[in-house]
């Protein structure tokens, strides 16, 4: 019986697109998914962006954030945010892959890289970036008990609806509001895993996921791309 962890390894592999999308003429940013394995089942660390900060102040995301000079490729870049923002050192994780990335609304491409790290981690958050971490199971991504759509204009001005969970964390007596590209990682990443249809809508094949996501991913950057001629 391979273990939970060994059957996320072999599933996340086969999602793994490299530096695939990296060429693309876009600003570049990475967030680190931590995922850790407690009581059996897998869980994913969020943090919650400190109030000082001038972007998203008090916003659920995964540690990351811009590349720098210094970042050899994404993954460099999602490993040092997270030392930073965290206190999580590089070596403690152990990186499994690269998913579909995403467009933030800075029109930043965001890469997610998914990584291992161990139950026993204590974050130390860095409080001027990061005013709380909490753990939530990677099955809430697919059943939630707190789920709704939120609509929104896409970066060239189309309509769209992004998820929105509410996760009651026991540990803290906190409610935490998990929507837009964050949500939107969290829940590629349980459909990857978990392989399961999840209990609300989505706009994913789940028959051929791999290629669903690439096109959905293009689709966006096609209709960004084409907003940015047409502002010429």
């Amino acid at each position: 019986r391979k273990s939970v962890k060994e059957k996320a390894r072999l599933r996340l592999r086969e999602f793994d697109v490299g530096d695939k999308f990296s060429r693309l003429p876009l600003r570049k940013a990475s967030v680190l998914l931590p995922l850790m394995v407690r009581r059996g089942k897998l869980h994913l660390l969020l943090t919650v962006r400190s109030m000082q900060l001038r972007r998203s102040p008090g916003e659920v995301c995964f540690p990351g954030g811009k590349s720098e000079a210094i970042d050899k490729d994404e993954i460099d870049t999602a490993l040092r945010e997270a030392k930073e923002e965290v206190g999580l050192q590089p070596e403690k994780v152990e990186v499994i892959c690269r998913l579909v990335p995403g467009i933030d609304k800075m029109n930043y491409l965001v890469t997610p890289v998914v990584g291992f790290i161990e139950d026993t981690f204590q974050a130390i958050p860095n409080p001027a970036e990061v005013s709380n971490v909490f753990v939530v199971p990677l099955e809430y991504f697919v059943k939630p008990l707190n789920y709704k759509t939120l609509p929104y204009k896409t970066s060239s001005g189309y309509l769209d609806w992004m998820h929105c969970f509410t996760y009651d964390d026991q540990e803290h007596k906190m409610s935490f509001k998990i929507w837009g590209l964050t949500a939107h990682f969290a829940v590629l990443l349980a459909l990857v895993i978990l392989g399961e249809r999840p209990t609300f809508e989505i706009d994913y094949d789940l028959d051929n996921l791999i290629s669903s996501s690439k096109n959905k991913f293009m689709n966006l950057y096609a209709s960004l791309y084409e907003r940015k001629k047409s502002n010429l």
